[in-house]
């Protein structure tokens, strides 16, 4: 074979070897490009399609598309067009609990922006408008019913009413658990309650306790009122109990170090108020009893120290406030033009 002939040899076999790297490494992946691109191609036309017709007033037509398209997407800003669209589509179209779906998008990938945390709020709010509205509707008589109307006048500081509503349930449950704290509650609520009213709340946490002893709020009220009566011993008592049913419970912390405080067991105050102490770093009340605590013991720099930080979480505190305070005069004082 002459020289030529072999060099086209040569060529031959380079072509065709670059042929099969081809159709061996490249096409697949060709394919598999075409094949994600006709895969999502018509997700995110569809996608956009559903937000058109939601958009131009179709929300029937639209509200399957947009849930089904809508956790593809992975623009975020589209994304979270489609679902303010779906569940602005669920909400006027008399179906809102095909908002659900939005609403988890919106709460799981949008969960600090202030668009959808408004729309949510609304939506949340209508949502639980309607469903109480279904329960007025489907058992009218239940005390579900009265404990809703008991909620909403406890919302408008209307004490009296909101007892009046949980003594409607204790009289078609008497043995309801919470009711009785609540009923509780809302004497203590009013401002100030009278001394009967006072001690018609002790016997209603009380009886709260017979029916639900793990019940820590009803254990920690009893114990505030044990201490607002000097009754140190009955305050710890409760208080002590409160912190063993709710570890999480810090108010019931400061109650025990603080009652504890009041009959010189100053040794034995200190767990309660540093637990309490390591839940609200920031509170005054907390480092001021942990001082009185440690001087009681003899830690005398341990107390100077939470002093120090007790004068400094009041001017921080007493800071914002004034903050506070001057904003809301700021915002007053504007007229509506400047609104």
């Amino acid at each position: 074979m002459s020289a030529y002939n072999r060099q086209m040899l040569v060529f031959f076999w380079i072509r065709v070897v670059f042929i099969f790297a081809v159709i061996i490494v490249i096409m697949p992946g060709y394919g598999r490009a075409q094949s994600a691109a006709k895969s999502s191609t018509p997700a995110g036309g569809e996608a956009q399609r559903a937000a058109a017709l939601a958009e131009s007033g179709h929300c029937r037509e639209a509200l399957p598309l947009l849930k089904k398209t809508m956790r593809p997407v992975t623009d975020r800003d589209f994304k979270k067009r489609v679902a303010l669209d779906g569940l602005h589509c669920a909400m006027t179209q008399g179906i809102p609990y095909e908002a659900l779906d939005f609403l988890a998008v919106l709460s799981h990938d949008f969960p600090r922006d202030p668009e959808a945390l408004y729309a949510a709020t609304h939506a949340y709010s209508d949502l639980s408008m309607r469903t109480s509205q279904d329960l007025a509707h489907e058992a009218p008589f239940s005390f579900q019913v009265h404990e809703l109307n008991a909620e909403a006048l406890e919302t408008q500081g209307k004490w009296d009413q909101a007892a009046v509503e949980y003594r409607k349930i204790l009289e078609i449950s008497p043995m309801q658990p919470g009711i009785h704290a609540r009923l509780g509650r809302a004497l203590l609520s009013k401002s100030p309650p009278s001394p009967a009213e006072v001690e018609q709340a002790r016997k209603n946490f009380q009886e709260e306790l017979e029916i639900n002893p793990q019940n820590a709020v009803a254990e920690f009220v009893l114990g505030q009122l044990a201490a607002n009566d000097k009754d140190n011993a009955t305050a710890i008592s409760h208080f002590t109990r409160a912190t063993k049913i709710d570890s999480g419970f810090m108010e019931a912390y400061l109650g025990l170090g603080t009652a504890l405080n009041s009959t010189k067991q100053f040794t034995e105050a200190i767990p309660a108020l540093e637990t309490y102490e390591k839940m609200a770093p920031d509170s005054p009340s907390g480092h001021y009893q942990l001082a009185v605590a440690y001087a009681g013991a003899g830690r005398r720099e341990d107390s100077n120290r939470e002093a120090a930080l007790q004068r400094q979480s009041s001017e921080a505190l007493e800071s914002v406030k004034r903050k506070a305070a001057t904003a809301m005069e700021s915002q007053t004082s504007q007229t509506p033009e400047q609104k």
